[in-house]
């Protein structure tokens, strides 16, 4: 789909559902003729796929559990408001291991299909489009690894640590590096850039390409789309918070000033009007993970 077809509901408020069904057919007939068949993905193999879209549905409870944490932040203070939360969070439940074992396992099995994406994907694109795409496939592939790797250190442990200690860490042995400060430095601008992209991501539409529109009901296709819009955008937000965060740290050679996403959104929750911008950005993890349920059912396969 493309992203005028993904922006298609802001040109009829009164039918988004239909006037986005009707710009995504259009969209996939556009692809086929470009050699792209109807419904065809990037998984190597059918288990992968169900595994994976266990797994997609996972990666969206746990940023619906970050939002929840953050407007918790935001409202009595208090929470550990990143992945390591949200996962010990689940882990504190009943039936919380068990949960946490399916969510790693399907977490591994998208990791792999991203990483097949990246590797040999999007051949119906080509040039600079089908670069793009592999590389976004290949970043998204080591974010949902990361969060396994979280999730097997806390079925192992007991604890998931905490992103802004890690951070830290981190940071501090960087910066003991010859050119450490620069290092940093470029960290913080890679962190940025992710940023940036993620927002344009969803300012431009074009995370509905993933996705096999026909597969949701008519009236669901608006919403979904607004999540992603909301979801991206205010993400974005908190992503580049941490990346100031990090050029502080470079700027000051003091790694104590580097953080992770829990860091990121407790100095928000600091600034004017802190807890409502928090509160808002809170909102965009929550429509992050209610995206990333719709995905997990329709993205393309």
């Amino acid at each position: 789909m493309s992203s005028s077809a993904a922006r298609e509901p802001s040109r009829s408020p009164s039918s988004p559902g239909d006037a986005l069904g009707e710009a995504v057919e259009g969209a996939r007939t556009q692809l086929s003729g470009v050699g792209r068949q109807d419904g065809e993905g990037e998984a190597p193999h059918r288990a992968i796929e169900v595994l994976g879209r266990v797994g997609l549905a996972g990666y969206g409870l746990v940023h619906l559990l970050i939002g929840a944490i953050a407007v918790q932040i935001a409202v009595r203070g208090g929470g550990q408001a990143d992945q390591q939360g949200a996962l010990s969070t689940l882990a504190a439940e009943p039936f919380g291991f068990a949960l946490i074992v399916v969510i790693v396992i399907g977490l591994v099995a998208f990791g792999i299909w991203q990483i097949a994406a990246a590797a040999t994907g999007f051949r119906w694109a080509s040039g600079w489009d089908r670069l793009q795409r592999r590389i976004a496939a290949g970043a998204t592939a080591a974010g949902v690894l990361f969060l396994a790797l979280i999730g097997v250190q806390l079925l192992a442990t007991g604890s998931s640590g905490s992103s802004s200690s890690g951070s830290q860490q981190t940071t501090a042995g960087l910066l003991a590096l010859p050119g450490g400060r620069l290092i940093v430095g470029v960290v913080a601008l890679v962190v940025l850039v992710v940023a940036g992209s993620t927002a344009w991501t969803g300012i431009r539409g074009s995370f509905g390409e993933d996705l096999a529109w026909s597969r949701l009901p008519d009236r669901l296709r608006g919403p979904v789309h607004w999540l992603g819009i909301a979801g991206h955008v205010l993400r974005a937000v908190a992503f580049a918070v941490m990346a100031v965060l990090f050029g502080v740290a470079a700027v000051r050679s003091d790694p104590g000033q580097a953080g992770g996403l829990d860091a990121a959104l407790k100095t928000l929750a600091g600034q004017p009007f802190g807890p409502w911008l928090l509160v808002l950005v809170a909102l965009g993890f929550v429509a992050y993970g209610l995206y990333c349920g719709a995905e997990a059912w329709a993205r393309r396969i």
